[in-house]
């Protein structure tokens, strides 16, 4: 048996200031292929690791085709895509028996609004009977036209993502069990119109957690895997929502139904996925009087994992402006100040303007810089591997970076964008996160195996970024409506396909 493993994965911010070109698919100024890939990913945290440990039990002959990974920001540029398509399709034409992929489930195109649905096109285009495999991200959101396409669709279980490897070697075991026995699977799913708020849709907690119960107790011999995808609401796509997906082996119309029974049940529960934003002045002010730290302060609106551009002050500003002091903050993503901290060396007192470099107008705001002053206390090329639960094995390369002194904090800058996953984002400089009273990181949910393990009080912090939780401030040009809770009152369900799915 010929299978064939491969990962092109993007999550769209389609408000995101930040570009996505081909060399943003790499660590080397593109994706990664052949062995390379296969070095890179085969023992990671990723769902590729799971896919290709599923592939290599077969005993078959297992190529790794193409590595492609890019953090979230602005859709994909059409060269970029195109480019790690056509490799895909240059592959598929071999005469593989499967083909396992990694994706992410919310990846936009400038030219096409469901970028996995467009890629599976393709490739169906030069491989009509090829078996697929689908393994996605659970902030996805599965289209018609992935689940005509795909055989297989498995989505991660958790969030924070802690099941990403189990989750490949599922939809993995899936397809290649199929081939053995025979057994034809089919994808089939449905959509409710709600726009979740990303802080509930953390997995243990409700109401993901009943309603994640509600499709195990559906899965059975014939409908063995139900995935939940809560969506992406930075995507403005037609698509852009909660959806189900089931893989089956029997009827397909039975187990849509049953996609469409937990999307009623999600829908009945709607206001349960609204999340209550609270004022930043007074997130601070309830942070001031805690006493005993670290105190996590989380600023949501600008992390990376969700297309922010890792460089809005306004957490870090209103903190020093109420007087918060033993703070520990970072990383700024600032190219510019990054670079000056790093050539004046350790020991040097500068005065300079951070972060406020990229548009916030998606969401009418002014990002501005934060003059600070200060001695540099240390400083790194960035360079180190994540060993966290979350993403482990990832390479993360910050570029030139150093630590700012400024009294009441030390902060990290960076020429590049890292979200809170792991303490070595700190430990590279020599800093010790438990020794801060208070640490400001800029994540939504990712940072808890992490960094919740310390925390004696995490205090979210709504400031200004291009991943703000207030969906209102965003203008969607290309949203199915109406959706909750962007329209209301809907009252009733209308689980409908997009008008234009693809």
């Amino acid at each position: 048996m010929r299978i064939a493993v491969a990962m092109f994965k993007h999550e769209t911010n389609t408000f995101s200031p930040i570009p996505t070109r081909y060399c943003d698919f790499g660590p080397k100024d593109g994706p990664l292929f052949g062995q390379e890939a296969y070095d890179a990913y085969r023992y990671s945290g990723y769902a590729m690791a799971g896919l290709l440990k599923a592939a290599e039990e077969t005993g078959g002959n297992v190529q790794t085709v193409v590595a492609a990974r890019a953090l979230p920001s602005m859709p994909v540029d059409d060269d970029a895509f195109d480019r790690i398509v056509t490799c895909l399709c240059d592959a598929v034409r071999n005469h593989y028996d499967a083909l396992l992929l990694d994706m992410h489930g919310a990846m936009v195109v400038k030219s096409h609004a469901n970028g996995e649905g467009e890629a599976l096109k393709r490739l169906r285009a030069v491989a009509p009977t090829l078996p697929i495999a689908l393994v996605l991200d659970s902030h996805g959101s599965v289209t018609p036209t992935m689940a005509r396409y795909a055989n297989v669709i498995v989505g991660y279980k958790t969030y924070p993502h802690l099941d990403m490897v189990e989750a490949g070697y599922k939809a993995g075991t899936l397809l290649l069990d199929s081939l053995k026995s025979g057994k034809k699977l089919t994808a089939v799913s449905a959509r409710a119109p709600i726009m979740t708020s990303i802080l509930r849709q953390v997995t243990d907690e409700e109401p993901m957690a009943s309603l994640l119960d509600m499709a195990r107790l559906e899965e059975s011999p014939d409908i063995p895997s139900i995935s939940l995808f809560a969506g992406f609401p930075w995507s403005d796509t037609p698509h852009t929502g909660f959806s189900v997906a089931a893989v089956t082996s029997a009827d397909p119309s039975h187990a849509e139904l049953i996609c469409r029974k937990i999307c009623d049940a999600a829908f009945s529960r709607r206001e349960e996925f609204v999340a209550r934003l609270e004022p930043l002045s007074s997130a601070i002010a309830r942070a001031k009087v805690l006493r005993e730290g670290p105190i996590l302060l989380v600023d949501t609106a600008d992390n990376c994992h969700s297309g922010g551009g890792q460089d809005s002050m306004s957490v870090i500003e209103e903190a020093l402006a109420q007087g918060l002091d033993n703070i520990l903050a970072g990383p700024i993503c600032d190219p510019t100040a990054a670079e000056h901290l790093f050539n004046a060396g350790v020991g040097a007192r500068v005065t300079l303007p951070i972060g406020g470099h990229s548009s916030l107008d998606a969401i009418g705001a002014e990002n501005k810089p934060l003059e600070l002053s200060g001695t540099v206390r240390a400083v790194s090329d960035g360079k180190f591997t994540v060993t966290a639960p979350i993403f482990t094995g990832m390479a993360v390369n910050l570029g030139k970076s150093a630590v700012l002194d400024t009294g009441p904090m030390r902060l990290v800058v960076s020429q590049n964008r890292f979200e809170a996953l792991d303490f070595a984002m700190y430990r590279i400089f020599g800093l010790d996160e438990t020794s801060a009273k208070y640490i400001i990181i800029k994540s939504k949910i990712q940072y808890r195996p992490t960094f919740g393990t310390i925390a004696k009080n995490i205090i979210e912090c709504h400031g200004s970024g291009a991943a703000s939780l207030d969906m209102s401030r965003f203008l969607y040009k290309r949203l199915t409506r109406p959706i909750y809770p962007l329209d209301q009152p809907l009252d009733r369900l209308s689980i409908t396909r997009p008008v234009n799915p693809d």
